[in-house]
């Protein structure tokens, strides 16, 4: 009987430190990016299309954004924090339904795994906030980058160049 409880002490001492460290780790990561709100003022801040790609790391349906075909001069920004992250003479027309890029503004765009469907894909936060911005993909234009942004329209303003 003894050893039974000692062992369940020992069992509860090691799940509350394991929860604790996990606790950490996600404070800290969340630390890491120069704007942090919480849930409640994000939720305030954006529309809920937005809150699901930004922060709940969602994604919008395909052909729905207007971005998509969005052809203008200017520069693509955060839409939580207003970070510029792609300029539209990096923008073309991929045919995927997302507004895509073949580059970013270095610096601004930070970079992570994600296995969500199954198996890696690199994907893509603004680095001032995290927000879920998209993906990466090495399909892009062969004649630049070869690389292919695939952005969520919801993860941006559009800020047309003063002409």
């Amino acid at each position: 009987m003894k050893n039974i409880a000692l062992l369940l002490i020992v069992s509860l001492l090691f799940s509350c430190n394991s929860s604790a460290q996990k606790k950490e780790t996600k404070t800290s990561e969340k630390s890491k990016f120069k704007v942090t709100k919480t849930d409640a003022e994000w939720k305030e801040q954006l529309t809920p299309d937005q809150y699901y790609v930004l922060r709940k790391e969602g994604t919008e349906p395909p052909f729905s954004s207007p971005l998509n075909k969005n052809y203008e001069p200017g520069v693509y920004v955060c839409a939580a924090c207003k970070t510029p992250l792609f300029k539209s003479e990096h923008k073309f027309d991929s045919g995927t339904g997302w507004p895509s890029f073949d580059r970013e503004i270095k610096g601004n765009v930070a970079y992570g795994k994600d296995n969500k469907i199954g198996y890696p894909r690199d994907e893509e936060h603004c680095a001032t906030c995290g927000g879920h911005l998209g993906h990466v993909f090495n399909d892009g234009p062969k004649e630049t980058t070869g690389l292919r942004h695939c952005i969520n329209g919801d993860a941006l303003e559009f800020i047309p160049e003063k002409g």
